[in-house]
């Protein structure tokens, strides 16, 4: 039996171990060494990583971005934000949130991304066949959330319409199209006070008119088959300021009904009104009364034949109706007058010009990105290399990793 003969002369002693924390201690000079070591590997893959961003970039199509300016009409404030215009920058803000006002501009930025307009962008330019998609949803998605850009300037009150495209006349020329559109398709809405009254009178109009011409036929089927009919002078004067008065109670009532869509029940005009609505019928019912009793008389029927009492009534009609309609028509131009006062047109402040200078791909940004990745990656690779060369150096976990990669190949090839 062989004894123990000691330690092997060839073998070096083995050093102590430092004593408290030193062995814990990060030494930087290893690193570096390790980064020594594999410098070729760290140079490489750096410069290996910003050579391919470059080729990378200078392949990718550059993109530009054509900008228009333009000034959305400024409406005049209603009474709540004047009230509200008498306290501080801060609380008028704060108020106009609190309440839900919006300003013009973001007004006019939802306008402009509109379905509406949007489809007539897509079929102006054909950007379904541009972009390559094959449903219109997916070009409306496209053109809002990558193409359009809409900026609202608070201070200022301009609105900035940005469109980014690999032509750069072609962006040019959306972005005017975009201020083309927005302003038709702002011509045919009531965005303003004035508006909304000119819609309604006119609306008022086309009834009134379609009235006048069913009573003006009516007129002229009763005199061609019974023949013209020659009445009192002073029945005909009722009858013209009965008709006269009806039209305008109302003409007054049409009035009360646009007052009451911004009017409260406290307004002193819209009380007015309706006192002089409420005289006006007084003054009809005893005209009326005065005529003759039953529905509706104008002259007493006795005085007059079946036929004079027919042509009174028609006549009646027709005045009632041209009267209403002189009323309105005075009411619908002087809201015409109003809404042309408040200027709804879009003002263009700087057209779009086809751009000279691209926005992507930033060539420089992208190499510098990539070498400082390139960079990091190689010395992660560097470290995670030393740290399995030492690892292995371990005969235990030699044979642990011989055993896990035989287990992978066996479960790769099964």
């Amino acid at each position: 039996m062989q004894e123990n003969q000691g330690p092997d002369k060839n073998t070096p002693p083995v050093s102590p171990l430092p004593s408290g924390g030193e062995c814990d201690e990060i030494n930087l000079i290893d690193y570096l060494i390790v980064l020594m070591k594999h410098k070729r590997l760290v140079i490489g893959i750096t410069l290996g990583a910003a050579f391919i961003t470059a080729v990378i970039s200078l392949i990718m199509s550059p993109v530009y971005r054509a900008e228009t300016t333009i000034l959305p009409p400024q409406t005049s404030p209603s009474v709540a934000m004047a009230m509200l215009g008498q306290g501080g920058g801060g609380l008028n803000e704060f108020a106009a949130s609190a309440l839900g006002i919006k300003t013009p501009g973001d007004l006019y930025i939802g306008l402009a991304k509109s379905r509406t307009v949007s489809d007539r962008i897509i079929d102006r330019f054909h950007l379904m066949e541009l972009y390559k998609i094959k449903y219109r949803v997916d070009a409306r998605r496209k053109l809002a959330e990558k193409v359009l850009d809409a900026k609202n300037d608070k201070k200022s009150g301009l609105i900035t319409l940005s469109i980014e495209d690999k032509d750069p006349k072609r962006a040019a020329d959306m972005a005017n199209a975009f201020v083309e559109e927005l302003n038709s398709l702002n011509k045919g809405l009531a965005v303003t006070e004035a508006a909304r009254r000119r819609l309604f009178f006119e609306e008022q109009l086309k009834d009134t008119k379609a009235a006048m011409t069913k009573a003006e036929d009516s007129m002229k089927g009763l005199m061609e088959k019974t023949g013209v009919m020659q009445i009192d002078a002073q029945a005909k004067v009722a009858i013209e300021s009965i008709a006269a008065l009806r039209a305008r109670i109302a003409s007054k009532e049409v009035e009360l009904s646009v007052m009451r869509t911004f009017s409260t029940a406290n307004n002193p005009d819209l009380q007015m009104a309706e006192t002089a609505l409420k005289g006006m019928k007084a003054e009809l019912s005893k005209l009326e009364t005065k005529k003759g009793g039953g529905y509706d008389p104008l002259m007493p029927t006795g005085r007059m034949p079946e036929v004079g009492l027919d042509y009174m009534r028609k006549l009646r009609d027709l005045k009632f109706n041209e009267t209403l309609f002189e009323l309105l028509a005075k009411q619908y131009e002087l809201a015409k007058l109003d809404e042309a006062r408040e200027a709804t047109v879009i003002q263009v402040v700087d057209q779009a010009v086809p751009p000279d200078k691209r926005v992507s791909p930033k060539r420089t940004l992208m190499v510098i990105i990539a070498t400082f990745l390139g960079f990091f990656l190689s010395v992660f690779a560097v470290f995670l290399i030393e740290y399995k060369g030492k690892a292995l150096s371990i005969p235990e976990n030699k044979e642990r990793f011989k055993t896990f990669m035989q287990h992978l190949s066996f479960k790769t090839r099964k």
